[in-house]
């Protein structure tokens, strides 16, 4: 009986260790998770719609920057155009005031045929148009010019205006209009890719007309065209260049946002 009992103890204890021992073997395995894999998987794809969904954003910013631009460059052609024709305006009204002024006064001296000469002198002395219709240099200048701009901001027929900005340039070299006319020549070989074309204009302006205000902008097309024919480093410099020559124009900031994106 005592030995049954002491065999019955034995077992017992026996099976307590054999317990232990599975527990502390189950204790020291690793814990797998079946589902490790997976869950890998899913974290990967999370970052590629991430990365996915900023990229497109960067471009759609890009791209805002870019029609922004081009609205901006139409706006400052129709001041340009809106300025001509006030300045115009103000010339025509002078020159009337001036002749009203010598009539009267040929009137005061005793003569209305002294009065119509005295303000034919005048109105040639002035540079006002005679009555035969043939017009001064000045004016041929000045509708050429608003002919060309006028072909972008009115009827935008962009591929008339290139030859019209070419024939302008060619007549009038040395106009005051000239570094308009080279930028908008080139903003116009630069909406059709024309890359080499774009940079000769943008460079005269850079170049040959240091005081002009499309300075800034010039560089900053020259910038943008080396960004997208691949030249990283070229496009930093116009980039900088234009930041710190201009650091109060709206080129600036442009210049800015797209130096960060590089």
């Amino acid at each position: 009986m005592a030995f049954t009992a002491i065999k019955s103890i034995k077992a017992g204890v026996t099976l307590c260790a054999a317990f232990a021992i599975s527990s502390s073997a189950f204790a020291q395995a690793p814990v797998v998770d079946a589902n490790g894999g997976s869950n890998l998987e899913q974290r990967i794809a999370v970052l590629e719609r991430i990365v996915k969904s900023r990229t497109e954003m960067q471009h759609r910013l890009q791209t805002q920057l870019d029609n922004m631009q081009s609205e901006v460059d139409q706006l400052r052609g129709s001041v340009e155009v809106n300025t001509n024709e006030l300045e115009k305006v103000l010339e025509r009204q002078r020159e009337l005031y001036l002749e009203i002024d010598k009539r009267v006064e040929a009137l005061k001296q005793g003569g209305l045929a002294n009065a119509g000469g005295a303000g034919a002198s005048l109105s040639n002395s002035a540079g006002v148009t005679p009555s035969t219709g043939s017009s001064s240099p000045q004016e041929g200048e000045d509708e050429a010019y608003d002919s060309a701009v006028n072909l972008i901001l009115k009827s935008r027929e962009y591929d008339k205006a290139i030859p019209a900005f070419q024939s302008f340039i060619q007549r009038f070299p040395n106009s005051e209009y000239a570094p308009n006319a080279h930028y908008w020549l080139g903003q116009l070989l630069f909406n059709k890719q024309q890359w080499d074309d774009a940079i000769e204009q943008f460079n005269i302006v850079s170049n040959r007309f240091s005081d002009s205000v499309k300075r800034p902008d010039a560089l900053l097309k020259l910038g943008v065209i080396a960004e997208r024919t691949g030249d990283s480093s070229r496009a930093r410099n116009f980039f900088q260049q234009v930041i710190s020559e201009y650091p109060n124009s709206s080129a600036k900031r442009l210049a800015e946002s797209r130096l960060n994106n590089l």
